[in-house]
């Protein structure tokens, strides 16, 4: 049985993301002082009195006026930026679908601003949900705010809990309220499912490949460079294997993260990237492999992570009969550092060959699993070296005593050596070649350790 879901509402700049970073206990969710920063649904664990359940935070409700097409038309005190607007439909969309799968909702109010039309549309939404509500007038730290919070009883919601999410002040109220108001659930397993992280640079398709792989829009997909800013997880099964599914903002370059909102969607990008399984690194057909991609593969490759390449807008190329080869010799120049990788030609736009997707990652996270028997592997280097003995430094040369291979996710193989300095960049990437042509372990890297052997004491 699920955990229970609290979802976090209101109309937009509120406070929401303050208070969902203030109960999961750590900043997940991006936070800036301008409307509209948080676009997608995101959600984590929280435990309150020793209940757990899951904390959802949403883009805000903006109330759209009747007769307005493009539903841009922000408060006069308190006007969306240019990049914000464009996403207040989409945005009320991902919010009523947190309200539908929730079973407590916590409706924030902004005390400081005081009650506002917005607040009573809101409300009126949120009435016909049928949900339990919890009215948290927000940003009440001085006594005079908390003292004028009262006028949001105005809205027939019940009990008014005067908070600040950025102090804490009043939450601990708020929750033990929350609590009660949850339905009994039994403890959920340990999360065995395989997680597969959608990487790359801004505007490659992600949000889409997403909606493609789920049948639904599950995130939402705008032509405009960074729309995704948090790590989406999503739980899904492929022929009864669970499998949680990673949509992340676009990396940039370090030299181009603008402060603020997007360096911290880059770092939660990373992170998504350090609990994969398996990176799926999106590039962008019409435009090649730019070096842009290549700094994203290489924070995959930092991460031990297993990769599947996936050259997405396919649909968009004129292609002849060797296109795909002569484009797949590009990306394996381009990507040299990870030949290992499968790739796979794909439109998200249409779904063509988007049902290799998931089947291939599942093949890169069971190599990854893989370990080689330690008799087998010792033999597969004492042949290596016979056919190709490590080139000598300052006339000593390298020994190889015994090889060892501790770990899996990724591979890591322990070599005890003489001497550790002797071991070459090339030789060490010889050794790796020849571990691949008997076991190809796809799409993963693999972690070689030399280590001096230790001497017995006398």
């Amino acid at each position: 049985m699920r955990q229970p879901i609290v979802a976090l509402v209101g109309r937009p700049n509120v406070g929401k993301s303050t208070l969902f970073n203030r109960l999961v206990g750590r900043r997940l969710a991006v936070v800036d002082d301008r409307p509209g920063t948080t676009r997608d649904r995101i959600q984590a664990s929280c435990e309150w009195d020793g209940i757990h359940f899951t904390v959802v935070d949403t883009g805000g409700i903006e109330v759209l006026p009747e007769k307005v097409e493009t539903g841009i038309r922000p408060a006069p005190d308190r006007p969306l930026t240019e990049d914000s607007a464009a996403f207040i439909p989409l945005i009320r969309a991902q919010a009523e679908m947190a309200i539908a799968e929730a079973d407590v909702i916590i409706f924030l109010t902004d005390a400081a601003a005081g009650l506002t039309p917005a607040d009573e549309e809101v409300a009126d939404i949120l009435r016909r949900s049928e949900k339990p509500v919890f009215l948290a007038a927000n940003k009440a730290e001085s006594p005079r705010v908390r003292e004028q919070a009262v006028e949001f009883y105005a809205l027939g919601l019940g009990e008014v809990y005067p908070i600040s999410a950025l102090h804490g002040i009043g939450v601990a109220d708020l929750l033990d309220k929350v609590v009660q108001a949850l339905p009994t659930w039994e403890a959920e397993p340990e999360d065995e499912s395989v997680k597969l992280a959608i990487v790359g640079r801004p505007n490659v398709g992600k949000s889409s490949l997403l909606n493609r792989l789920l049948g639904e829009e599950r995130a939402i997909v705008s032509p405009v460079p960074g729309t995704t800013r948090d790590a989406i997880d999503t739980r899904m099964e492929w022929e009864g294997v669970p499998i949680t599914l990673i949509d992340t903002a676009g990396i940039r370059r370090r030299g181009r993260i603008r402060p603020g909102v997007e360096k911290w969607s880059v770092l939660r990008a990373l992170r998504a990237i350090q609990r994969a399984d398996v990176a799926l690194l999106m590039i962008d057909a019409t435009e090649g492999v730019t070096a842009q991609d290549t700094h994203v593969a290489s924070f995959v490759l930092d991460e031990g992570c297993g990769v599947v390449v996936l050259v997405n807008k396919w649909d968009a190329i004129e292609k002849d009969t060797y296109t795909m080869q002569e484009y797949t010799l590009h990306v394996r120049e381009a990507l040299k550092f990870m030949d290992y990788v499968p790739v796979l030609f794909i439109s998200a736009l249409t779904g063509k060959r988007v049902d290799r997707v998931i089947p291939t990652a599942l093949e890169v996270h069971e190599a990854r699993q893989h370990r080689i028997p330690t008799g087998e592997l010792n033999r597969l280097i004492q042949d290596a070296v016979a056919r190709h003995a490590p080139p000598s430094k300052r006339g000593k040369r390298l020994k190889i005593y015994f090889v060892s291979q501790p770990e899996v996710a990724p591979p890591t193989f322990v070599f005890h050596v003489n001497d550790p300095d002797l071991v070459h960049f090339s030789y060490e990437r010889y050794l790796e070649n020849r571990i691949r042509e008997h076991y190809p372990f796809v799409g993963t890297p693999l972690r070689l350790i030399f280590r001096e052997r230790s001497r017995k004491k006398k």
